[in-house]
């Protein structure tokens, strides 16, 4: 396969998608370049593949991106891997795929040859960390093209990227019965975009028609004429298209059917439609006009139809009913726990036998009982108790334990959706984990204990506090932290990494506390400061910056307690705003205990949280305000998952229907009457705290009593589980990991019970002082070492996970923002600020200088970066970047507008190529660049910089690992 070589890495590309591949070979991935987007087939690196720069780096989020420039050399990595032949100064590439711009010339620079599209490879600067032998390719010619051709390149953008990208949004899953041929694969996910717009076309034509009664031949006629033309074409073509998809995807069911019917339907009458349009446009037979405007409409009429039930295939059957004020509008979504199935490779013990038959069990509620359970039997076949599973249905039993090969249930769930015996047989089929679930518990031998309901087998975490006493006393570990954390590394025969310079501490500690990176006389000063225990003061001195801390810290509890300044329930006052309660909380440090006491038992300003969202329409039982508040406040200050048990008794854990309903009453003003699987019981729920050594709850007092109870009780001392959640919780935010995983999962084992029940204990008896706790954590030697790297997220979250020190993360949506808005220019200006803290404060206290992320409402740009919508709640973020994050900071017009203007700014300001290259890096990076990098710069900047080129530096040095990863 012939390949380009060029001594280049790509400046303007990034590879937002692709899978890690064994050593040697190839990886697909999609290489956007700034207003302008090469596929790129596959992808090598001479002698390294970038699974070994990525396993040398150890940056377990670059998995499926954002390497964010493939700026990669062998001095960035030395000293980091072993092997010294890793090396990226030859960039090679395959631009054979599929471009049509990109010609088969397997011995010459393809790149330096499309003049149609660029003009000239020079070489850019670089950190030392993402190496310093960087390189860019440069576009210039893109702006003198036609329209037409950036029309063109559009097109063939969107669809090179839906060769490479994978569509999850039309199939979860990929039935592997009999291998499809990728093309119609292809062809058939081109339906949505032939559909979406051109159709549409149809019906625009159509209300047009309307005009022309009385006069045919009317000014419009020649338009009218163009759009029923490519609807009616763009019908005909996606009909088999349809068919394509429908035959390679996973859904199924009447719905499909009619949405099928009703599309053939469409191309047949668009057939039609044009056949009279070819007749009466040279001769307008008034016979004929008839029938082509008959045909015309009832065209339109279709495809309003057909899309109704496409979008319901799509977003579900209440597509468009759901905003109706008489419709379901469940806007509620259920979150779904990853599957991990490498942690049942190992013989199973009876914790594991028991948490594998819950996941199990789980699959089939969600995707079987509806059809097969005491509700409602298919086929004489239940899947909802055990005796039913093992006894089979009407063509006999459906599992053989130990043979999965041989089991009827493996065969079905496999089979194409299209074929009678599959299942389900309505919706979307099992995902291809799902599906590998089921066949590992099949081949395990289908465990299944018995006595489960009766006796429990899950791990669970004690309630009351605990106090350990500190291990002996070490020179040199004067923190209590790293006594524990000592005596954790000789239990497991792990060894201290080295303390790390103060420029990494500073620009740690200031993005950890204040979410900004520090100024460069800020560091300075902090260099040249002498004192033995400069690194105690100046963390206390941050964390005395109560508006800044507070700024920062204001995006961790919006994610948790799912506030946020715009989106569903706000405007029809079916949700409540706690911005203002929680901002002054953190600013004042409010102690811990009294924080959660005005969260249960709130105030006007704080019953947001409680209060939940009111969806509009009927929802369902589980998602009613009062058990969003009983799962709210579960996960969030307990560290419990309580949604399997709102809708059954839950099948991961020892928590029962009754139990969570009874917790749920505490928050109605009147008894709830308890439904299991959506189907009211007929019983009355109980009142009472999910754990009766903290008390009672009076189930005949008000609703604010029971609140007002309901917080007298978990606040308490005694409920030791509160406060090990919340300090595991601030040591997952400034370790990158908690000492429990998932940090909503406190019955889980921790790396080291007793550093984590002496933290809570110390939180208590410090006054519930989240400052302190932070300063504990964040002024220990261990958090002073050397970042430690994953080469996956499994790996990062393994059962046997060893603890060695703070994990290697990237930056938050809000940090990067912040970041870029503070050293370039604002990325959002003033009036995008939805909470200003400043507003009623004294004239002279000082208002910052742009808007800070957290402050501002959710956007494409934050939301590709990571910000979730806080409908639900959010207590982890994902780690792993996305092909929108890649496009967003390529391709993205809000960062693109702010490097555009700000390198305006500094053209004002600053004329010399040297001055400009080592501003930026102490800005960005908090270092001189090196001379080889201010090499680079100055022959790219070149004597008299114009705005475009310091823009191209801005925009390299910000999407370096250096600047966006917190080291």
């Amino acid at each position: 396969m012939p390949f380009v070589r060029t001594r280049t890495a790509v400046r303007d590309c990034i590879i937002p998608t692709f899978k890690i591949a064994p050593s040697g070979q190839t990886m697909g991935s999609f290489c956007c370049v700034r207003n302008f987007a090469v596929p790129l087939g596959t992808a090598l690196i001479s002698s390294i593949t970038i699974e070994s720069y990525l396993k040398a780096r150890k940056v377990f989020y670059y998995k499926s991106l954002p390497i964010v420039c493939l700026r990669l050399s062998g001095q960035a990595l030395k000293g980091q891997v072993e092997n010294p032949r890793l090396s990226a100064d030859l960039f090679s590439v395959n631009l054979r795929a599929i471009n049509p711009f990109i010609k088969s010339t397997p011995k010459q620079d393809r790149f330096t040859q499309q003049n149609h599209y660029f003009s000239t490879v020079r070489q850019i600067p670089c950190s030392e960390s993402a190496g310093t032998n960087s390189f860019e390719l440069h576009r210039t010619a893109l702006k003198n093209q036609s329209q037409k051709s950036s029309t063109l390149s559009l097109v063939f953008l969107l669809i090179d990227g839906m060769m490479l990208i994978n569509f999850s949004a039309f199939a979860q899953t990929e039935v592997v019965e009999e291998p499809t041929f990728w093309l119609w694969q292809f062809l058939g996910r081109l339906h949505p975009m032939i559909v979406h717009f051109p159709i549409a076309l149809i019906v625009v034509a159509a209300l047009l028609e309307l005009f022309t009664f009385g006069k045919f031949n009317s000014k419009i006629r020649p338009g009218i004429l163009i759009l029923a033309t490519i609807g009616a074409v763009s019908s005909i073509i996606a009909a088999p298209m349809g068919w394509l998809l429908a035959t390679n995807e996973g859904t199924s069911g009447e719905l499909l059917d009619l949405h099928q019917w009703i599309g053939i339907g469409t191309a047949v009458l668009s057939a039609i439609t044009l056949f009279f349009l070819s007749k009466i446009k040279s001769n307008p037979i008034p016979s004929q006009i008839k029938v082509y405007r008959a045909s015309l409409f009832l065209t339109a009429i279709c495809v309003s139809v057909a899309g109704h039930f496409g979008g319901s295939l799509t977003h579900g059957e209440d597509f468009l009913t759901e905003v109706l004020p008489m419709g379901n509008a469940n806007e509620s979504e259920i979150e779904k726990t990853p599957i991990n199935l490498a942690s049942y490779s190992s013989e199973l013990s009876p914790e594991k036998e028991m948490k594998l038959i819950g996941e199990v069990r789980m699959v089939l509620a969600h995707n079987c009982y509806k059809c097969h359970s005491g509700a409602k039997i298919e086929g004489e076949l239940r899947l909802d108790e055990k005796e039913y599973v093992f006894a089979g249905g009407e063509n006999g039993q459906i599992l053989i334990p130990g043979n999965p090969g041989e089991s009827e249930l493996i065969r079905r769930i496999n089979l194409g959706k299209n074929h009678d015996d599959v299942m389900p047989s309505k919706g979307k089929l099992l995902s291809k984990d799902e599906r590998d679930l089921i066949a590992l518990w099949i081949a395990k031998g289908a465990p299944w204990p018995d006595g489960a309901a009766q006796q429990s087998v899950y791990r669970v975490a004690e309630l009351a506090p605990r106090n350990p006493t500190l291990p002996a006393y070490k020179a040199g570990l004067e923190n209590p932290i790293d006594l524990w954390v000592d005596e954790y590394f000789q239990e497991n025969k792990l060894e201290w990494k080295g303390v790390v310079d103060d420029k990494t501490y500073l620009r740690r500690i200031y993005l950890d506390i204040t979410g900004m990176i520090p100024s460069p006389q800020e560091l300075e000063e902090f260099r040249s400061d002498s004192r033995p225990d400069k690194r105690s003061i100046w963390l206390q001195n941050l964390l005395n910056q109560s508006d800044d801390y507070a700024t920062h810290w204001l995006t961790f509890w919006n994610d948790a307690l799912r506030n946020d300044y715009t989106g569903t329930g706000y405007i029809t006052k079916g949700r409540y705003n706690i911005t203002d309660w929680l901002y002054t909380s953190l600013r004042d440090n409010k102690a811990y205990d009294q924080f959660v006491r005005e969260l249960l038992n709130p105030t006007e300003k704080s019953k947001g949280f409680i209060e939940g969202i009111k969806w509009r329409g009927t929802v369902n039982a589980s998602q009613r305000t009062e058990m969003q508040a009983a799962q709210n406040v579960g996960q969030v200050i307990l560290g419990l998952n309580l949604k399997c048990a709102s809708c059954h008794d839950s099948f991961i854990s020892d928590w029962k229907l009754e139990e969570s309903y009874a917790f749920a009453n505490i928050f109605a003003d009147s008894t709830l009457e308890v439904s299991r699987c959506e189907v009211p019981t007929g019983k009355m729920a109980k009142t009472a705290i999910l754990w009766e050594e903290l008390g009672d709850i009076d189930s005949v007092a008000t609703k604010a009593e029971k609140l007002r109870q309901l917080a007298d009780r978990l606040v308490q001392p005694a409920n030791g589980r509160m406060y090990r959640t919340i300090v595991n919780r601030v040591w997952k935010q400034l370790m990158g990991r908690g000492i429990v995983e998932p940090v909503d999962e406190m019955d889980n084992e921790p790396w080291s019970q007793d550093l984590l029940d002496w933290l809570a204990s110390d939180f208590v008896e410090n006054g519930y002082n989240l400052k302190e706790l932070i300063y504990q954590i964040a002024n220990s030697k261990i958090y002073q070492s050397q970042s430690i790297g994953y080469e996956s997220y499994d790996a990062l979250m393994a059962d046997d996970y060893k603890f060695s020190g703070m994990v290697r993360r990237r930056m938050t949506a809000e940090q990067f923002s912040d970041a870029v808005s503070e050293i370039v220019y604002p990325l959002f200006p003033d009036e995008d600020i939805k909470y200003n803290p400043f507003e009623l404060q004294k004239p002279e206290h000082i208002t910052p200088s742009f808007a800070r992320a957290s402050l501002v409402a959710n956007n494409p740009f934050l939301t590709a970066l990571g910000r979730p919508n806080r409908e639900i709640v959010s207590t982890s973020r994902e780690a792993q970047g996305s092909l929108l994050q890649a496009l967003e900071l390529t391709n993205g017009e809000r960062l693109n507008t702010a490097l555009q203007k700000g390198a305006e700014k500094w053209k004002t300001q600053l004329s010399d190529p040297v001055q400009i290259t080592e501003e930026l890096y102490l800005k960005a990076l908090n270092r001189k660049p090196n001379e080889k990098e201010l090499a680079i710069a100055k022959t790219a900047l070149g004597a008299k910089p114009d705005a475009a080129k310091i823009q191209d530096l801005f925009w390299a040095v910000i999407l370096l690992p250096e600047f966006q990863m917190v080291e």
